[in-house]
C-alpha cells in the first residue's frame, strides 16, 4: 500500500473519531462533545382577545398548567412579553404576550404536540393566529 492509501485510511479513522465524540446537528453542522442535537420551538401567545378584552391571567395559567405542560412535562419557558403585529384586516395590534420555549427531540410525537397546543389556544381564545418559531440548535443540561 502507498502512502496516500496509508493516508486516506489515517484520515477515514480520524473522521469516525471525530464523529462518535460531536452530536450531528441536523442542519449539517456539529454540536460540541456532550451537546444534544435538539429543536427549539418559541411560541407567541398574544392575550387581547378579537372582539375585545383580553385573555385574563387565571384563564393563561388554566392554558398552560392543562394544554402545554401535560404534553411537555420535562420541563420549558415561560417569558412575559408586549408585542405587535399586523392582523388580517391590515390593523396593527399591540398586545401582551406570552412567550413559551420548548426544546425537544424533533421528532412527528413532539412536533404533533406543538401543532395541538397552538390550535387549542386559537380554539379556546378566538385567536386569528400563534407565531411559533423553529430552530434547530445544541443544547447541554
Amino acid at each position: 500500500m502507498h502512502w496516500h492509501g496509508i493516508l486516506a485510511l489515517f484520515l477515514l479513522g480520524m473522521t469516525g473519531c471525530v464523529s462518535s465524540s460531536l452530536a450531528t446537528h441536523p442542519s449539517g453542522w456539529m454540536c460540541d462533545a456532550g451537546d444534544q442535537s435538539m429543536v427549539r420551538d418559541t411560541l407567541y401567545f398574544g392575550r387581547n382577545r378579537p372582539n375585545g378584552g383580553a385573555v385574563r391571567e387565571a384563564e393563561w395559567q388554566r392554558f398552560l398548567n392543562e394544554s402545554i405542560t401535560p404534553r411537555f412535562p420535562d420541563g420549558l419557558t415561560v417569558v412575559k412579553a408586549t408585542g405587535q403585529w399586523r392582523n388580517a384586516n391590515g390593523h396593527l395590534e399591540r398586545e401582551r404576550s406570552e412567550v413559551v420555549t420548548v426544546l425537544h427531540a424533533g421528532d412527528f410525537t413532539a412536533r404533533s404536540k406543538i401543532s395541538e397546543i397552538i390550535a387549542a389556544y386559537r380554539q379556546r381564545f378566538d385567536q386569528e393566529a400563534v407565531l411559533r418559531e423553529r430552530t434547530a440548535t445544541c443544547a447541554r443540561f
